[in-house]
């Protein structure tokens, strides 16, 4: 069984969706620190002319030790909209815009309260609209007691070593992690570990320059689910 571990992202880039494709279960992590500025409550999509900017869910402001578990989303603030009003930019030019904004409007159909229960909607909306469904635990719902890690690299092992599997486990990570994970420990607990290399392509986006990296949904813009599904099966484990 393929097992990948990551934290809730939101709207996250191609790499992650992949993750998500080719693993048998993904489980998002979220009783770590949240760290302002990173992935959990914003990404990025072209801006009008060249570059880049933010669609990003406004959270109730808290102490620097909260837990991702535990950000809740500032509904004072009338961000649905405002993310709707930012992906305008792509109405003229790419051929995917309706479709997109479907997805979108589906996701935005629910209320939610905490950014982890939002990105898991939106997660699974996502994937439902590339053809392959998946279902997302939560970490923190899972009910799974497990060692206290000793170092960072061992919340994944400490997970997988809990996980009901018959047959092989086979970890994979991204490859950002590769110098991060000590190998041996796994391979200590008969675990099989990996780190995905993503080749992030080029498509067409309808502009001079190309911008790398952006959220899977810039991607859904420009693309068809078919086109999009050929990018996501292009990797490497090593």
């Amino acid at each position: 069984m393929k097992v990948a571990i990551m934290q809730p992202y939101f709207l996250p880039y191609l790499g992650y969706i992949s993750l998500i494709k080719h693993s048998d279960l993904f489980i998002l992590f979220d009783p770590v620190q949240f760290i302002k500025h990173g992935w959990i409550e914003r990404n990025r999509i072209l801006k009008q002319n060249e570059g880049w900017l933010y669609v990003q869910v406004p959270l109730v402001k808290s102490p620097r030790e909260t837990l991702i578990k535990d950000c809740f989303i500032d509904n004072s603030q009338n961000w649905k909209n405002k993310i709707l009003s930012q992906l305008e930019i792509y109405k003229k030019k790419a051929p995917y815009y309706y479709k997109t904004l479907k997805v979108i409007n589906q996701i935005f159909e629910e209320d939610y309260n905490d950014i982890v229960s939002l990105n898991k909607n939106s997660l699974e909306k996502i994937c439902e609209y590339l053809g392959f469904y998946k279902d997302l635990p939560v970490f923190s719902k899972m009910n799974l007691e497990i060692e206290k890690p000793t170092a960072p690299d061992e919340w994944a092992l400490n997970i997988c070593k809990k996980l009901p599997v018959n047959g092989n486990l086979h970890y994979i990570n991204p490859i950002g992690g590769i110098d991060f994970f000590e190998r041996d420990k796994y391979k200590a607990n008969n675990i099989d570990i990996s780190f995905q290399k993503m080749e992030l392509p080029h498509y067409d986006q309808k502009r001079e320059s190309f911008e790398s990296g952006l959220s899977i949904i810039d991607l859904m813009m420009f693309n068809s689910p078919e086109e999009i599904n050929d990018m996501l099966d292009k990797f490497e484990l090593i």
